[in-house]
């Protein structure tokens, strides 16, 4: 009896039924009661031992799709997927024909691509020359203050006069050879190194490219070729080989030339001077106009020193004072004549009333003697 009590209680293995993929136990009905109570019993313990060793259970083990998730964001921080050359250059604002249309309708230009004499495409935040190609009639064309890396797709801007590339990433001065008309190009505030490829633009006469990277003679002998060339800005470069003033005196053209800001002018004693000698043809330097008078002076330093310049000055003087006085006596002669004119005008006047005045007299006795 004892033994089939106890095997009665004895708990006895899951079992799956037919058809169904869900695993059943089956409980005896007398220890139902009994299993119930313990289960019980066991949650309380439980409970009880998790307050109080709540601080000391060890944090829950992480999933295998978190595992996963964690070796792949470090994997992705320790090789950095470099991103490739398109990808690059679609970064930032792009300069298409969308955004061009929009920007004609916002300042009032023509909707119609050719018509268009001007586009202001500057402080836009591009990185690229592009889609240009329909804009043939442009003149002038502004791309200031922008994120250009090259001067580029040009080809079609034949009739361009004026281009502005001021305060962008230009390092190089390149494909302008379709741009045969253009009169005045502005590369300020980049970071060109030396002067090229502007001996195709037959027709430029100014050159502003102040705050760059120029820093010897060889840097700028381009500029011998450019034979219509007369405004040049120099100014704020790393110019300091003295030989530069060779390269300017071998420009037909030069009359406007700014060095502000190089230390080749602390390197050429009596530079400006020498620079007004060597240059025949210069009218402004720097700051500072190139007069008559600052010419013949610098000529007279150039050929007789120090005195046959203070001579050559003091000339100049006496030929200002002369002609301050020629000026002032001329205004005295043309006062005096008119003195005189206006005092022979009222002599006459007074002649002749002094003749009516006799007349008036005698015609008035003829009356009083008719009368008697």
């Amino acid at each position: 009896f004892i033994l089939n009590q106890a095997h009665r209680f004895t708990p006895r293995m899951p079992e799956r039924r037919e058809n169904d993929s869900t695993i059943v136990q089956v409980i005896p009905p007398l220890c139902e009661g009994a299993l119930q109570a313990k289960s019980e019993e066991t949650l309380r313990d439980n409970s009880t031992s998790a307050k109080e060793d709540i601080t000391q259970c060890p944090p829950e083990a992480p999933t295998v799709t978190e595992c996963d998730d964690a070796k792949a964001l470090k994997n992705s921080r320790q090789l950095p997927i470099a991103p490739s050359v398109q990808s690059r250059k679609d970064d930032g604002p792009r300069m298409t024909k969308e955004v061009i249309r929009k920007h004609c309708k916002e300042q009032k230009l023509y909707l119609t691509p050719y018509l268009n004499d001007v586009l202001y495409l500057h402080f836009k935040g591009f990185a690229h020359i592009e889609n240009l190609e329909e804009y043939t009639g442009l003149k002038c064309l502004w791309l200031e203050s922008n994120g250009l890396l090259r001067i580029e797709n040009l080809e079609h801007q034949k009739e361009l006069r004026s281009l502005y590339l001021q305060q962008n990433l230009i390092r190089k001065i390149e494909n302008l050879e379709p741009l045969q008309l253009l009169d005045s190009i502005n590369l300020c505030h980049n970071f060109i190194t030396r002067l090229e490829n502007l001996r195709c633009l037959p027709m430029l006469t100014s050159l502003q490219i102040s705050h760059n990277r120029l820093r010897t003679a060889a840097d700028i002998e381009e500029l011998v070729h450019c034979p219509k060339l007369s405004v040049l800005d120099l100014s704020h470069n790393i110019l300091e080989d003295t030989s530069v003033l060779e390269v300017f005196s071998a420009m037909p053209c030069l009359a406007v030339l700014n060095m502000m800001g190089n230390p080749v002018i602390r390197n050429i004693s009596n530079y400006r001077k020498s620079f007004i000698v060597e240059i025949k043809q210069l009218k402004y330097l720097d700051d500072r106009p190139v007069l008559d008078k600052d010419r013949a002076c610098a000529e007279a330093w150039h050929n007789g020193g120090v005195e046959a310049e203070r001579a050559e000055r003091q000339r100049w003087v006496d030929m200002e004072h002369k002609k301050i006085m020629d000026s002032i006596r001329g205004l005295a002669e043309i006062r005096d004549r008119a003195r005189a004119k206006r005092r022979q005008e009222v002599g006459v006047s007074m002649e002749e009333c002094q003749a009516d005045k006799g007349t008036a007299v005698e015609d008035h006795r003829g009356e009083l003697s008719d009368g008697e």
